[in-house]
Order: structure tokens, then C-alpha cells, then sequence
């Protein structure tokens, strides 16, 4: 299945390095390109795109919150944020926003490429090791009107909270199998099933829901 991609970033040579990139890949397909946040949000209402690449700095509506306009509305397009500020700041507020990733474009194209097809597959960042970076910083830091874990987490088994516990911890699959001494299908299994509790879009959301929730909150 091609994955199908809108661009947006208000530099018309980044456009087109991507666009050329991804012309030159196959299973993945432009749809359409925005210079600003209100042309992607336009663009992704109208194509319905599988992701949409975002650059956080844009004139007018900036790339956060033209994701949070993206990730609130109807449909499955995901939001990939692309920036050359590999500034903790961002990440923070991309995500809460409804990223499902985040890549800086001093990135190797490769790795861009990749996070893409992770991106468009739901699986969330876009590598172990960046998630825990993020998630190290992002435990360290206050969030405003954190709330209690038992109400906020309906429905949620004494198994499942323990799953969700690990995900905020950036475990994969097979991680939270080992720690729990489950099969892997059964760990992803809970994962899918929190996804569905917690009204989830993928594993962002699933990291920051545990951390808001106070359910992992301290550095190991």
C-alpha cells in the first residue's frame, strides 16, 4: 500500500529535496505540498493523506498548532514534525500537540525515509533511542493539572496499567514481554486494547497519557 504524504514547510528547496526524495522511493507518493500551517490543514482535510511531514516554524500558524487542528479532526492522517531546532521545547509541544514523531533535518535521509512508513504504520517516534531521550527529558519536567491515575484510566486491568507503565518508559513490545514474562503478541495485545481504552492514536499519546497521569513520573 502506498503511503500518501503532504509536505509542508515554508521553504520551497526543502519541499523539493523531500519531494524528490520521495519520488525516488517506492510505496510512497506527495499529495500535495503547503507553505504554511493553514495549507496543511486545508490540505490535509481536503486529501486525507497518510501523514503529513510538518515543519514547526511557519508564517502565520505555526506547525504545533496546525497538528493539533490535524490530530483533532476525523480520519488517520498522522503528523511527522520536521525541524532543524532539535530543541527539547518543540518536541514537548509537538507532541502534546498529536505528533506521532519528530526528526530534525540534518537527519540522514534514510532515517527520515523510515520514519515516515513508522510514522504512517502508527507505531509513534521513530526509534527506541530517541524516545527515551524524550521520554527522560519529558518525565523531568512539571505538567500542568496532572491528575490522579484512577479516574482519569477507566476500564484499565491492574495488568494493562502495568503495560501502559512500560510504554511510558519507551519499552517495545518485546521489552514489556520480557519484564512481564508474556509472549510478545500478548503484550502487543494490551498495547492495542489501550489504545482502544484510552482512545489513543498511537504510542505518543499512549507515553504522554501514562505521564500525565502520574503513572511514570521520576528518571529510573
Amino acid at each position: 500500500m502506498t503511503v500518501r504524504i503532504v509536505l509542508a514547510d515554508d521553504q520551497p528547496l526543502v519541499r523539493t529535496g523531500l519531494r524528490v526524495l520521495v519520488a525516488d522511493t517506492p510505496g510512497l507518493d506527495v499529495v500535495g505540498e503547503a507553505a504554511t500551517g493553514a495549507e496543511a490543514v486545508r490540505l490535509a482535510r481536503e486529501l486525507r493523506p497518510d501523514v503529513v511531514v510538518m515543519d514547526i516554524r511557519m508564517p502565520g500558524m505555526d506547525g504545533i498548532e496546525a497538528t493539533r487542528l490535524i490530530a483533532a479532526a476525523p480520519g488517520e492522517t498522522r503528523v511527522l514534525m520536521l525541524t532543524t531546532f532539535d530543541d527539547d521545547d518543540y518536541v514537548y509541544g509537538a507532541l502534546r500537540a498529536g505528533a506521532s514523531g519528530f526528526v530534525v533535518k540534518d537527519m540522514a535521509l534514510e532515517d527520515i525515509l523510515g520514519a515516515i512508513r513508522v510514522v504512517a504504520a502508527g507505531e509513534g517516534l521513530i526509534a527506541p533511542s530517541v524516545t527515551r531521550r524524550l521520554i527522560a527529558e519529558f518525565a523531568a519536567r512539571p505538567v500542568p493539572g496532572r491528575r490522579n491515575p484512577a479516574p482519569a484510566l477507566p476500564g484499565v486491568t491492574d495488568r494493562e496499567r502495568e503495560v501502559l507503565v512500560l510504554v511510558g518508559r519507551g519499552l517495545s513490545n518485546a521489552e514489556i514481554a520480557r519484564d512481564l514474562h508474556i509472549s510478545v503478541a500478548t503484550a502487543k495485545a494490551h498495547v492495542a486494547r489501550l489504545f482502544t481504552k484510552l482512545h489513543a492514536r498511537d504510542r505518543v499519546q499512549l507515553v504522554i497519557i501514562a505521564y500525565e497521569n502520574g503513572l511514570v513520573g521520576q528518571r529510573s
